[in-house]
């Protein structure tokens, strides 16, 4: 990998946002830290950041629930029969990763390989299969829950890949990437609390790292006419706070890099989970993304990790 190949593929910026953020990338790409791939937004990490990765994750994990919680890990594919139940696809058709796969006969694979030879999109020869990619850490885990919860319901400890289709030069907007999510579903009340906790815990993580972070009432990205009421009422309602950081000056609002969500009853009503109290069961959730927060901590403290504060690198251990 060289500056200029890398500077070929990202001149076409216009703005100055999109001149930093293709500077960042250059930055990281140059350095090692990313692993550049032909594929928009889709990286490979050297062992450097998947350090900083593990470091960050032990920062969390401090800061969490700790034997509290029920830890949980899944591929980074789950059913698409519970991915169906998210209802993801009709707000965030856009982000959306379906696995397909051949399932056809030999005839058909030679109608296959001949368009492909014939540089044609073989594509279409390709049948859905029953998975798809996970969106948000916490989706593979309600289905577990369908039925009635223990009394006080459950706390989750999730991480994981996720996979949103969303191509850029902004490093920050990875097409695939890591969360570290504490779940909690139970009555209203819990939901609540647990979405309001994780504000302020989560601002101690950051100022753990030495991060200047700002919580930001904000609102999903819903796709599409429908979406921009759901958006609005995401934002009037107070559901979802996020945790940002300024990564490119005053040239944009800043990055969120944690995000704490209080979803109502939307997993309880699709999943039919309910509280011991025979009440539709709520969740929330905190989301810590991992890739974001190394993203900060490099345009923050330098791309030079053992320049570092001391007192960073002793806290992740690293």
């Amino acid at each position: 990998m060289t500056s200029e190949t890398v500077t070929t593929e990202t001149v076409t910026g216009e703005t100055d946002l999109d001149r930093a953020r293709a500077a960042f990338q250059r930055e990281l790409l140059v350095e090692g830290l990313l692993v550049e791939t032909e594929v928009p937004g889709l990286y490979g990490r050297s062992g450097v950041f998947e350090d900083i990765v593990d470091g960050i994750d032990r920062v969390v994990v401090a800061a969490g629930p700790g034997d509290a919680a029920t830890r949980l890990r899944f591929p980074p594919v789950f059913p698409r029969s519970s991915f169906e139940r998210t209802d993801y696809i009709a707000s965030f058709p856009n982000l959306t990763g379906a696995i397909n796969t051949f399932a056809g006969s030999n005839r058909d694979h030679a109608r296959l390989l001949a368009d492909r030879a014939d540089g044609q999109s073989w594509d279409r020869h390709l049948e859905p299969t029953e998975t798809m990619l996970v969106s948000a850490a916490c989706h593979p885990a309600y289905a577990r829950y369908t039925g009635v919860l223990p009394e006080g319901g459950v706390l989750l400890d999730i991480y994981g890949f996720c996979f949103r289709h969303e191509p850029a030069i902004d490093p920050a907007r990875m097409q695939a990437f890591r969360m570290h999510e504490f779940v909690t579903i139970g009555n209203a009340a819990a939901a609540r609390a647990h979405r309001e906790h994780w504000i302020e815990r989560g601002l101690e993580v950051l100022g753990r790292l030495e991060l200047d972070a700002t919580p930001v009432i904000a609102n999903d990205p819903f796709f599409g006419r429908a979406g921009k009421m759901l958006a609005a009422n995401q934002r009037e309602e107070n559901l979802k706070t996020e945790l940002t950081v300024r990564l490119y000056g005053d040239l944009d609002e800043g990055t969120a890099i944690v995000s704490s969500n209080n979803h109502l009853d939307h997993f309880g009503v699709n999943f039919d989970i309910r509280t011991a109290e025979g009440e539709v069961a709520h969740s929330s959730c905190v989301g810590f993304g991992m890739e974001r927060i190394a993203l900060s901590l490099l345009r923050t403290h330098g791309l030079d990790v053992a320049a570092w504060p001391t007192s960073v690198r002793e806290r992740m251990g690293i």
